[in-house]
């Protein structure tokens, strides 16, 4: 179709990179939003595309999910006042059913991170992949949308203005088109200068500004391939790591060990000046490595690891050729790896960005794998009433449209005729997303069984999550199994599978991790590079993703009662033990993918309730439900400051000094 962007390099110095005339104020779009258009395909990608003819928008009507998104009015009727918690519902879903994708599953935004974007954009422009002029627009719109008073970034959308947040996205907004003498860039420059300017930025600032040609690789902290050498039993082998760290790690290293940067232009220059109150080439690299401004140091390096890093550096100033060229070549054959395992999504946005800059720093412009990183790049960037932002995945499909289904069958709503064809449609939808077969390049790429898992997102993306996985089979056993309308297009034995996979996910202690098991110890946070993300380089169990398989187990074997019954019956009393144990004092249970301790206590009453545990009969159920109880406010809800893990993280260190 004409709308279609067709992957064509594009120099750095070309039109597509050029300078742009940026309006002052952000208020109103910098396009015109009736001319957007979401396209879903291929198990529920995400593609915004922008009509530039009236015969595209006549040919492409706008629908309502593109509307909504967008901030445009619905057109959709008013809804009588609801005075039950079912009328409540039934006006609920009455509205979002018109949310509904084609294909049967819901699509939304998945942003809040200030960090994605600059990757987005950053790594495009180095690997010469270029930009439509209206996502320009709308980055750089969805960036001015988003920056904080004194005129930073922050970690987040929430956050204050950190070096990290206001260093990676001002390069961005320049690189996107913003000059240098927009009040927009002269304030956050004011404010990154403030801060103590861009040598101060986290290891993974360093690392995007050394690619770029605007830090010395000499400031970063060695990234050794070598690591991917080591025999696969040793605790330290970065397979062993959490798989958002290992899976960035391995670009990383990679890179490093080849010093790939891009050569000086008119823009790199230019940036060299603005980042830093100091003149650029009197910075003295090597002092730099573990500067990290006071504002973004979450997670402080240990006298370990920075004594293993100067250790390291004296490595790479005598590293052997030919051991080098090994690691780097084992780093790149698993990079590609990853790119097939995952059809060129990758796990995330960040992984894939640092993947797709390695992928081009060897195969160059003319390759297969340009070709179809460039495609996968925009199934992250997603565009909303303040502008285009990029997400944290390439969608939460599969988890939003599990929720939403379980929802509409326990309220009743699902045995309504009006809402009978959707739910059909998510059938359909459900049935593709599950997958049913283990990676192509399996455990020689140090990956977890998925055969009968489900992800996050898309079955494309192809990565298990513990309780998407649980979510996704009690969606499908409540459509197949407690309505009398549905196919069952979900055979048993992919049920089975779903259910082998969950039982390989328990750990040693009962709890569940969220991609594959604990594979070290939480030692191995003396190792943690990162400074602003803590307890990242192994795998944890969360209450969450515990007690997911707690409720779809316990469904599944009502159902299905003769399908390996004691590994069940055992798996769920052994989990049941692990939330009884990480039950805190007050009732609660930390949870960490969502906020916080209400989110956890949804799941964890749930599980718990299914098993006969309630307030009358469990004391664990009792103190929770008191707990929820304490903490009701004034208007009957519940509400919680996602800065409660941040308080929970100080009150720790205060209580171990």
């Amino acid at each position: 179709m004409a709308y279609t962007p067709t992957p064509i390099p594009v120099s750095r110095e070309s039109p597509a990179w050029s300078p742009l005339d940026i309006p002052y104020s952000s208020n109103e779009p910098f396009t015109d939003y009736t001319r957007w258009r979401l396209k879903v395909s291929d198990g529920g990608r995400h593609i915004w595309h922008y009509l530039k003819t009236d015969d595209e928008v006549a040919a492409w009507p706008q629908n309502t999910v593109d509307k909504y998104w967008l901030g445009l009015g619905t057109g959709l009727p008013a809804l009588p006042k609801a005075n039950t918690p079912y009328e409540a519902a039934l006006n609920g879903y009455k509205f979002y059913q018109n949310l509904q994708s084609e294909d049967g599953h819901w699509a939304g935004e998945y942003g809040g991170p200030m960090f994605l974007l600059p990757g987005v954009v950053i790594g495009s422009y180095i690997a010469n992949m270029g930009f439509t002029l209206e996502e320009r627009l709308e980055m750089i719109r969805y960036l001015i949308n988003h920056t904080n008073e004194d005129g930073g970034w922050g970690l987040h959308i929430e956050g204050p203005s950190t070096v990290f947040g206001t260093g990676l996205n001002y390069a961005s907004i320049r690189l996107l088109g913003m000059k240098a003498d927009h009040p927009v860039a002269v304030k956050a420059r004011a404010c990154l200068h403030k801060l103590g300017g861009a040598t101060g930025i986290p290891a993974w600032g360093k690392f995007w500004f050394s690619l770029l040609g605007v830090y010395d690789w000499a400031g970063n902290n060695p990234v050794p391939p070598e690591l991917w050498l080591l025999p696969d039993w040793l605790p330290i082998h970065p397979h062993r790591w959490w798989i958002h760290v290992r899976q960035v790690f391995l670009p990383m290293s990679y890179l490093y060990g080849v010093r790939f940067t891009i050569p000086e232009n008119d823009m790199i220059l230019a940036l060299r000046e603005e980042l830093y109150p100091e003149d650029y080439y009197k910075i003295h690299w090597p002092s730099q490595r573990n500067h990290i401004a006071a504002i973004d140091l979450y997670s402080p390096h240990t006298k370990l690891y920075d004594f293993l890093s100067d250790i390291l550096s004296l490595y790479e100033n005598c590293s052997l050729p030919p051991l080098r060229k090994l690691a780097v070549e084992r780093a790149y054959q698993l990079i590609i790896w990853e790119d097939e395992n995952t059809s060129y999504q990758d796990l995330a946005p960040v992984n894939k960005m640092f993947n797709l800059v390695a992928r081009f720093s060897r195969d160059g412009i003319e390759s297969e794998s340009w070709r179809l990183h460039e495609v996968k790049r925009r199934d992250f960037m997603w565009m909303g009433a303040e502008g285009m932002m990029v997400c944290g995945t390439n969608g939460s499909q599969l988890w939003d449209t599990g929720f939403i289904v379980q929802a509409l069958v326990e309220t009743g709503l699902a045995n309504q005729e009006q809402f009978k064809g959707g739910l059909l449609k998510s059938l359909e939808w459900l049935d593709g997303a599950q997958m049913q077969d283990n990676p192509k390049h399996f455990e020689k790429a140090y990956r977890h069984r998925t055969k009968g898992a489900f992800g996050f997102s898309t079955k494309e993306q192809g990565y298990t999550v513990s309780d998407c996985t649980g979510e996704g089979l009690k969606a499908v056993m409540y459509l197949q199994h407690h309505l009398d309308f549905t196919p069952k297009p979900v055979s048993a034995r992919r049920m089975q599978d779903a259910v082998d996979t969950m039982l390989s996910l328990q750990n040693s202690d009962g709890g569940f991790a969220s991609y594959e098991l604990i594979r070290a110890g939480s030692w191995s946070e003396y190792l943690n590079p990162a400074e602003v993300f803590g307890n990242i380089m192994v795998e944890y169990n969360y209450p969450e993703c515990s007690t997911s398989a707690i409720t779809s187990l316990a469904i599944f074997r009502k159902h299905y009662p003769n399908y390996r019954s004691k590994d069940i019956d055992r798996c769920i009393r052994r989990a049941v033990d692990y939330l009884h144990k990480s039950q805190t004092p007050e009732g609660g249970w930390v949870g960490n993918w969502g906020i916080c301790f209400t989110y956890a206590a949804m799941f964890a009453t749930e599980s718990l309730a299914l098993l006969g545990e309630t307030y009358e009969t469990s004391p664990f159920a009792h103190r929770a439900c008191e707990f929820l109880l304490s903490k009701q406010r004034a208007d009957g809800g519940w509400g919680e400051s996602y800065q409660v893990r941040w308080f929970r993280q100080i009150l720790r260190v205060m209580r171990t000094e």
